[in-house]
């Protein structure tokens, strides 16, 4: 028996059971899900309706995920499946889907930060203290596009020290079953400070 997404098995609004006149129809098939994993790449066309092709997704193992705040995109590996909303289930089989929360590779984007802003201490950016507020707004006035990550290093605290340990938390927007693509934005400020609570009581 095909999987269907028709309505006449449901019920009515007063609970009585509906009358099935008449069989299934082609236009209203469904196909199984498509449980992408974590993996060495492999997507499979799906035929669709109108001759449209579906890439369905088995397993993937990098995708494109954008850094909001500084506006670029970069080239990732994916690590880990971390949380998801809907099912513990995922997590454990490491399943990808819309909205999940995964730990990318970093460096794509330690790489950028070192080009973007000249900053030698890419592997550990410095705390703040005092001395370095003072010596931060020095140089900030001499130039303030190349140290522009002075504000943004008490906004991204918990960021930059997740880059220091090598990964970064990252949010899955494009649905790997109907697209081939594991594409998202990284977390940051109080949505990555969220996340990190949820993960600490699970």
């Amino acid at each position: 028996m095909g999987i269907s997404r028709d309505s006449r098995k449901k019920r009515r609004h007063t609970g009585g059971r509906m009358p099935i006149h008449q069989k299934k129809r082609k236009f209203e098939m469904g196909r199984q899900a498509s449980s992408t994993r974590l993996g060495d790449k492999k997507v499979v066309p799906v035929r669709g309706r109108g001759g449209n092709v579906k890439n369905r997704a088995l397993r993937l193992s990098e995708g494109n995920f954008n850094w909001v705040s500084e506006r670029i995109t970069r080239k990732c590996k994916i690590l880990e499946v971390l949380y998801n909303a809907t099912n513990n289930e995922l997590v454990r089989t490491q399943t990808l889907v819309k909205g999940a929360i995964v730990a990318v590779d970093p460096t794509p984007f330690k790489f950028y930060w070192s080009i973007h802003y000249d900053d030698n201490k890419i592997t550990r950016f410095p705390e703040i203290k005092e001395e370095n507020k003072k010596k931060l707004e020095e140089k900030r006035k001499k130039n303030q596009k190349k140290h522009k990550y002075a504000d943004q290093l008490e906004k991204l605290h918990h960021f930059f020290e997740m880059m220091n340990k090598g990964r970064l938390y990252a949010c899955l927007t494009s649905r790997p079953g109907q697209t081939g693509r594991a594409d998202g934005y990284l977390l940051e400020g109080k949505e990555l400070e969220f996340y990190i609570k949820k993960m600490e009581k699970k």
